[in-house]
């Protein structure tokens, strides 16, 4: 038997794994007791990287589609049948007639995170898409227009702060979002062991609120008007303190202009929250030792979500908890893609251009998602009519799914490169299957750069790749390679196929920030516990990106925003006319909807249920287990209702990523549990404006029983 130890790739914790093998097949999996950042915790999905593995649905060999039928076909028929229909449609219909979209699985494989940008450069389109835009695209738009760089975000000091504020995250089901803690429930209970404070604000009492001092209610979409509130009391009552920031900070005469005319009782009516305890908080706030302010989809997915993560920086700011320890602060990941050194040039791009069909602008070459629909059916010049995805399955996880698969029908021509035949990629033509997580290495790139402690740990394959199989990175390479020669046989420049991911990752060791200390990948193979380089440091001074070097505490589109603000106070979503407003929710075991073909994971009682507060129950002549119909604007769903009084009065939610079992699909555990898409319901037309994010949070339905 032997021993392999890397990193669980399920989530964002990127706990370390001890992993058993005795002939050829995993015989454990539990938490690695001396990694320097997990210390031994799992959670329920990490030993399942064994079942995701020896999962029978899971692809192994590339298919292609005729009529209802699929067939295996060898990689150079596959590869080739991509290639040659994407050059087809390019030359028919122009560059941007194919789209790319990329799930979030992507950032957990460092090899798809190293090669696909070049593969994406080469369709040479604007209609890249990507999950952050329906995830977290607001956090960076902040980063961007702040700090210089999208990539600046700063995480929650969580293991040195007094006080934890939480808006629309539950950090205890996510294990972290943007903020990479593996263990976070016992950082957590390790700040109330040292007499600290945890404030969640949030319409249900998720998780993370059972664990917390305190839980407030807040009406869904409305945390911008908490904000500003908080930051009025903090600038009436002169608790302002930028501490040392304070040299490096512009507009902070344009926020206290800004927050007058937000105070906590002219807010409290949209909010639900009583202006006695939002004063309260902030004098809270201001006044903790060290205190830091976090917010999640709750925040980002709603219709000011730029301005909620914008504001949320701003707390931290004039509270002087700004790269701060105990505050929110910034990583110094051994693989830096940002670098410490400054230089003039654009880190990041926003409305360089737009959506052909409903003018959306794109951030960081990328377009909102909220869009794709849209494009696809888009008949002039541009509109898309062959599409690439990888690792996603954007029919359950963008809004308006099924608007989605009506358009993914009329396209010429679709591949996808996915383990799986899931609701999404039924739709393709050619499905390339990599290799499985367990058969390929791996480095966190992304989720180093947003941990609260800075360490560096690298995977190796636990198994060989079987013959004749790729993984993710060689078939991007691939890809590349046979469109550049589709293109210009001549001319074609091939991408040197002996380069390897470690050949990358060795090289970014090598000129990151710990150079000094002669890091290498070598370094990494030797410790295959991790190497710790220390809790979070103030560095933001070294690391900003904007042209002036300072931070920017009031951007001009942040602020123009502000009226577009003012204007919806006038008129409440919801109001008169019987509906509720519709939320999320996630629990531990559900962080993709490919995590529901795991039989384990999906164990227990029904976890695909409308939780509605029983006011609302009784009013509507409901009761407990009763199925009903959710409708909005854009669709119907029908499901068992589970009334709690967990939900605020008012509200109700749904869990991202069901609706399973659709036609087409090979999932059988996933089937068996297939539940409801919320993303049925949610509107591709909502989104925030200024970021172009989907507003998934606060969706107007009307609920009903069921015959």
């Amino acid at each position: 038997m032997k021993t392999v130890y890397r990193s669980c790739s399920l989530c964002e914790a990127i706990c370390g794994l001890e992993i058993k093998v005795e002939n050829g097949r995993v015989a454990g999996i539990r938490g690695d007791k001396a990694d320097v950042f997990s210390h031994g915790h799992i959670c329920p999905k990490g030993p399942e990287l064994k079942a995701i593995h020896e999962d029978p649905d899971r692809l192994r060999k590339p298919i292609r589609r005729i009529g209802n039928d699929w067939h295996e076909v060898s990689w150079d028929e596959a590869l080739n049948l991509v290639v040659d229909n994407l050059h087809a449609v390019q030359k028919e219909h122009g560059n941007d007639a194919v789209a790319y979209y990329a799930g979030n699985p992507n950032v957990h494989n460092y090899g798809s995170l190293l090669f696909a940008p070049r593969f994406i450069s080469r369709l040479k389109t604007r209609n890249s898409y990507s999950a952050t835009s329906v995830d977290q695209l607001p956090h960076h738009f902040a980063s961007l227009k702040m700090f210089g760089h999208p990539l600046l975000v700063p995480i929650p000091d969580v293991d040195r702060t007094d006080y934890f504020l939480i808006l629309g995250a539950n950090p205890i089901a996510s294990n972290g979002s943007i903020m990479t803690a593996p263990d976070i429930k016992g950082r957590m209970k390790a700040i109330q062991k040292r007499s600290g404070r945890i404030i969640v604000i949030d319409p249900r009492r998720t998780e993370t609120a059972e664990v917390a001092d305190e839980h407030i209610f807040i009406k869904p979409g409305s945390d911008v008007y908490f904000l500003l509130a908080i930051l009025n009391v903090i600038f009436r009552e002169k608790l302002v303190n930028l501490k040392r920031l304070g040299p490096e900070v512009k507009g902070l005469q344009s926020i206290e202009t800004t927050v007058r005319a937000f105070g906590p009782g002219d807010v409290a009516g949209i909010t639900g929250i009583p202006a006695n305890v939002t004063e309260r908080i902030a004098r809270e706030f201001a006044g903790a030792r060290s205190a830091v302010c976090y917010g999640r989809v709750g925040v980002s997915t709603q219709s000011f979500g730029g301005l909620c993560q914008w504001l949320i920086n701003v707390l931290n700011i004039v509270t002087g908890n700004m790269d701060e320890p105990g505050g929110a602060m910034f990583a110094l990941p051994a693989v830096d893609t940002i670098g410490a050194e400054f230089k003039s040039d654009s880190y990041g791009s926003f409305d360089s251009f737009r959506s052909k069909a409903r003018g959306l602008p794109e951030f960081g070459g990328e377009l909102p998602v909220a869009a794709l629909a849209d494009e696809i059916l888009f008949q002039g010049e541009g509109g898309v009519r062959a599409l690439v995805t990888s690792a996603g399955n954007p029919v359950l996880s963008t809004p308006n799914g099924g608007k989605l698969q009506k358009a993914m029908e009329s396209l010429k021509f679709m591949a996808s490169i996915d383990i799986y035949l899931n609701e999404t990629t039924r739709n393709a033509n050619v499905i390339l299957p990599p290799t499985s997580p367990l058969e390929h290495d791996h480095y966190d790139v992304v989720f180093n750069i947003f941990a609260v402690r800075n360490t560096a740990r690298y995977s190796p394959a636990v198994f060989d790749p079987p013959a004749g199989s790729m993984h993710d990175w060689e078939i991007f390479t691939e890809l590349t390679r046979r469109l550049d020669e589709a293109r210009d046989p001549k001319k074609a420049k091939k991408p040197a196929r002996g380069i390897k991911p470690t050949d990358f990752l060795d090289r970014m060791l090598k000129a990151g920030p710990y150079a000094a200390t002669k890091i290498e990948l070598q370094t990494l193979v030797d410790n295959p516990h991790g190497v710790d380089f220390g809790p979070l440091t103030s560095v933001l001074l070294n690391r900003i990106k904007t042209p002036d070097r300072k931070v920017d505490l009031a951007p001009a589109l942040m602020t123009a925003d502000i009226g577009r603000l003012k204007e919806s106070m006038k008129v409440q979503a919801g109001q008169g006319n019987g509906s509720l407003m519709l939320i999320g929710r996630r629990h531990v075991r559900d962080n993709n909807s490919w995590m529901h073909n795991i039989a384990k994971l999906m164990t227990g009682a029904n976890r695909c249920t409308l939780f509605m507060n029983p006011r609302d129950a009784e009013s509507r002549g409901l009761k407990n287990g009763n199925v009903v119909f959710v409708t909005s604007r854009v669709g119907e769903v029908q499901l068992p209702l589970e009334v709690v009084e967990e939900i605020m009065p008012g509200v109700v939610s749904i869990p991202h990523g069901y609706g399973h079992g659709r036609k087409g699909s090979k999932l059988g555990t996933a089937a068996a549990h297939s539940g409801a898409s919320i993303n049925d319901l949610t509107d591709d037309e909502s989104i925030d404006a200024l970021t172009g994010n989907a507003a998934f949070s606060g969706v107007p339905v009307v609920v009903r029983p069921a015959p």
